[in-house]
């Protein structure tokens, strides 16, 4: 049985999202986690239109860097820039003590990020 890459992709997309949609049930709110998986999940999607599109898949967690990747054969995904940006502070900084403040806010906006990105990227993924 063949494993299909571009739904592997979105299947472990699909894991971050909902690993963080239940951790906002925790008291208190493990807001960094929550960011990350969002974050996560972004860059899962990205991932599965460069598999669907027969790129290389670089070892990067750059959002931005990784949507330009999958604009060139998708460029409606260009409009995504600012959700990727949005979500990119949390690959890497909300992983280590640092000074970044955050608040259930911040948790809820990484969640309506990815969930845009989500929506436009299986949308072109159909195409």
């Amino acid at each position: 049985m063949s494993i299909d890459p571009v739904q592997e992709w979105i299947d472990l997309a699909r894991q971050d999202e909902a690993s963080a949609r239940f951790l906002l049930q925790m008291r208190p709110l493990p807001l960094e986690v929550i960011c990350f998986h969002c974050q996560q999940a972004a860059e899962k999607l990205i991932k599965a239109v460069l598999a669907k599109h027969g790129l290389d898949i670089p070892k990067t967690h750059d959002l931005p860097v990784l949507l330009d990747l999958a604009a060139e054969p998708v460029p409606s995904l260009a409009v995504l820039d600012q959700p990727a940006l949005d979500l990119n502070a949390f690959s890497v900084l909300v992983r280590y003590p640092s000074h970044i403040p955050l608040e259930k806010a911040d948790a809820k906006d990484a969640l309506e990020a990815v969930e845009a990105m989500k929506a436009a990227i299986l949308s072109s993924l159909l195409d």
